[in-house]
């Protein structure tokens, strides 16, 4: 197992991060070869890894395989301080057993969506709940990445619980992920969270779940993005964050951003099934390996029209993943 190395607040990761995508073999179980693989090209590509986020399928997903696939990229020899696992479920008792897994490897963090099986829960509750995690898992290491996304979870983070949490457990809570879609609300954490961000990296990082807003986040003390297409796209996503983290404010980066933005709506488009389809079947072309292109039900993977669409898309507009290839 490889050296556990404890982060100071100072050194938090930051950057472009993928939620990894699950490949899964014919009886629909996790592939832990082609996982730790697809994992080791990304990290090649300056890509940190998120495995188990909403592209990684991992609540089609129980805590016993994602603990399968992550001892498998410890094995690996994968750095644990490149990688932030999801370890939000709906059971206290779930989250706190795969985080407290995940924090004993050394992981720089843990990305954990609130408990989203109960609707229009109270703020008290959703406190409860986090408070419950940390003082189980009772670990100093611990850094817990509050996962935002009320397109799908429906159960949100407000600035005021963060503040709350912030308060009672302020080296537990890092950062967030802002899977909003709305770039006004993840500007309104940067704001009311600024003061305790900046260079020393002792206060909230707020990602943002879509490269579509990393240069907006990057000018305004951002920590990076975790994105579904970062599977795919992340050398060109990881140029950006680079170029946007040394250059002044007035050096015009938007077409380099737009370029982004192109590859992304190729993927997200209503004409597939699901986005993490669509990134499926990118890798299993790209990597000339169709077993890349399987989902868990309830999702469905893409025609052979949809997918002969898909490369003829990618195709026009240039898109490559160069070193993906399995021979």
């Amino acid at each position: 197992m490889p050296e556990t190395r404890i982060l100071p607040p100072s050194d938090r990761i930051r950057g472009v991060l993928a939620p990894v995508v699950t490949p899964f073999k014919a009886d629909l179980s996790p592939d832990p070869q082609r996982f730790v693989r697809h994992c080791q090209w990304l990290l090649s590509q300056n890509c940190g890894l998120a495995p188990f986020g909403t592209t990684s399928e991992a609540n089609s997903m129980s805590t016993h395989e994602r603990i399968f696939l992550l001892d498998a990229l410890f094995a690996a020899g994968t750095d644990p301080s490149r990688m932030m696992p999801g370890t939000g479920c709906c059971s206290t008792t779930e989250t706190v057993g795969l985080t407290a897994h995940v924090i004993k490897h050394g992981c720089a963090g843990v990305l954990m969506l609130p408990p989203f099986y109960y609707k229009n829960v109270s703020e008290e509750g959703l406190y409860r709940y986090f408070s419950e995690v940390v003082q189980r898992v009772g670990d100093a290491r611990l850094r817990i990445y509050l996962y935002h996304i009320p397109p799908v979870a429906i159960v949100g983070i407000t600035p005021k619980l963060v503040q709350r949490l912030l308060k009672a457990y302020p080296n537990a809570i890092a950062g967030m992920k802002d899977s909003s879609g709305d770039w006004n609300n993840t500007k309104t954490f940067l704001d009311v969270f600024a003061e305790s961000a900046g260079p020393t990296r002792t206060g909230f990082d707020v990602f943002v779940g879509s490269e579509s807003f990393l240069l907006a986040n990057m000018r305004n003390r951002g920590a990076g993005t975790i994105s579904a297409t970062a599977n795919v796209n992340p050398a060109a996503i990881h140029e950006l964050y680079t170029v946007a983290s040394a250059v002044s404010a007035d050096v015009d980066l938007e077409p380099q951003q737009a370029r982004l933005n192109v590859v992304r709506e190729v993927f997200s488009s209503r004409k597939f099934p699901s986005m993490i389809a669509a990134l499926k079947q990118a890798i299993a072309i790209y990597a000339n390996d169709p077993e890349w292109a399987r989902v868990r039900p309830p999702l469905v993977e893409l025609t052979t029209e949809q997918a002969k669409l898909l490369a003829g898309e990618l195709k026009a507009i240039g898109f490559a993943m160069n070193g993906i290839r399995r021979d």
